[in-house]
């Protein structure tokens, strides 16, 4: 019988400056996995948790399933989704009960950001002493995070404000960041897709990265460029499996690196005179996709487990042309307005769209016997429910992908009471293999979500 050929499933290949991970091939010795699939099988693909942030909440009535159980439509502002509906479970009467004011006043846009993945009451203050909670995502990445090149990964589209008042006395850093490793520190959100980008494949040589970024742009050389000769190497001595899944892998790194920089020069050329960061397009749907596809591959290389995506800053007040002149946060101030309540529900949509677009490409992309997206559980939604209301309960949000197996999806629950969101993180931390006595105001855990005990169960 001839000798299968195996390699390390933390196998990188490397150049200078440069080091890529790879996907899951069949070559790979199945590795020993401490808490990442939560099932006891070595041979499991790693789970994966990601968080979307949309601001200013949303038009209820065109998100809200109007049946409940598996046998629901999708709504208008869900529709985009439908490739994936199989893979969805949407949620009504979720609450993040320390939103609201508490006795604070205004500030519930600062307080939707800070308290979403927290499920902590923010510090109402615009100086220094700020504070807030240790985010879901962060509880993981203090546990799991070692298991990964990154322990987390934390992206945005809005130049982010860490300091100064932004919302009626509260901190730009609590209106800015989701993600906060203790209650006093955010994580900073990276907007720029060239230096995510740098920062997945770098090997974090000091000096080194800087020399083979210096080298690249002088020759216009990819850092695929940079790690021919290992991958050569290791095709020779692949299957035809997985010699096409690398080939196809590394064509994919190449074309998001040729986009990359397609977008850097487009942005030069169009507004010379201004000074804009390397690596951010022009245009904002251009750039939200570049983040997405930024975490789905850090997702798929197993670079990281555990990322944050803030598509805007809640209140954020961004004009879309082809829906109306007036912005964002403006029009979410509908006052009962049917124009503005049409226009807020297209621009709704029109986020979702971008969602399902992420969602698909990790449905499309295959990983041990499903897909990408069979090991992930995305949570999608908003701090706000309803944007004119300004409140904290009934909040939209929806949850993409099985968590590897581990989750029935296909469905449209509905909580009879306020249900604590933080109840849902405390589940899928568990289904990640990370314990946790509580998250924020976290009451237990949702057994709604279904599937075979976890972990911790």
């Amino acid at each position: 019988m001839q000798r299968k050929w195996h390699i390390p499933r933390r196998t990188f290949l490397r150049g200078l400056g440069t080091v890529i991970a790879l996907p899951l091939l069949e070559a790979m010795a199945p590795p020993v996995r401490l808490l990442a699939s939560g099932t006891g099988d070595s041979k499991a693909p790693p789970r994966r948790m990601g968080f979307v942030f949309v601001p200013n909440g949303a038009n209820m009535p065109d998100w809200t399933p109007k049946t409940v159980g598996k046998d629901f439509e999708l709504p208008y502002t869900l529709e985009p989704l439908k490739a994936v509906k199989d893979d969805l479970i949407v949620f009504s009467g979720l609450a993040q009960h320390q939103g609201f004011a508490l006795g604070d006043g205004p500030g519930d846009h600062a307080r939707a950001a800070a308290s979403f993945l927290t499920g902590c009451h923010p510090r109402k203050t615009a100086g220094a002493d700020i504070k807030a909670g240790v985010s879901a995502d962060q509880v993981a990445a203090a546990q799991i995070g070692r298991m990964t090149r990154l322990p987390s990964l934390e992206l945005g589209c809005d130049r982010g404000q860490q300091a100064g008042n932004c919302d009626s006395g509260y901190s730009c850093a609590y209106s800015y960041n989701i993600s906060w490793k203790a209650e006093s520190t955010p994580m900073p959100s990276e907007r720029n897709p060239k230096l995510v980008f740098e920062r997945l494949f770098s090997n974090g040589v000091p000096g080194e990265s800087d020399e083979a970024r210096a080298r690249r742009q002088r020759y216009q050389k990819s850092v695929l460029d940079l790690a021919a000769d290992d991958a050569s190497r290791l095709r020779s001595n692949l299957g035809y499996t997985d010699r096409h899944k690398l080939d196809e892998y590394l064509t994919g790194i190449r074309e998001l690196e040729q986009r990359i920089a397609s977008a850097q020069k487009f942005a030069a050329l169009v507004a010379p005179d201004v000074k804009e960061p390397d690596g951010i397009p022009p245009e904002w749907e251009q750039h939200v996709r570049l983040m997405y596809d930024l975490m789905a591959l850090a997702f798929q290389t197993d670079t990281t487990r555990i990322s944050t995506f803030m598509v805007a800053h809640d209140g954020d007040d961004r004009r879309y042309p082809f829906i109306g002149t007036e912005g964002h946060h403006t029009m979410s101030h509908h006052g009962k307005d049917e124009k503005r309540i049409q226009g807020i529900a297209k621009i709704n949509r029109y986020h979702m769209t971008q969602f399902a677009y992420f969602l698909e490409k990790l449905k499309n992309t295959r990983e041990g016997e499903g897909s990408l997206l069979d090991n992930c559980m995305i949570i999608y939604g908003s701090g706000i429910g309803d944007g004119d209301r300004h409140n904290h309960d009934d909040l939209p949000v929806l949850m993409a992908g099985r968590g590897g197996g581990t989750v029935q999806s296909g469905r449209h629950i509905k909580f009879a009471h306020q249900m604590p969101m933080n109840n849902l993180f405390m589940s899928m931390l568990d289904r990640m293999g990370v314990h946790a006595d509580k998250v924020g105001d976290s009451s237990g855990k949702l057994v709604e979500l279904g599937g075979p005990s976890a972990q911790f169960g």
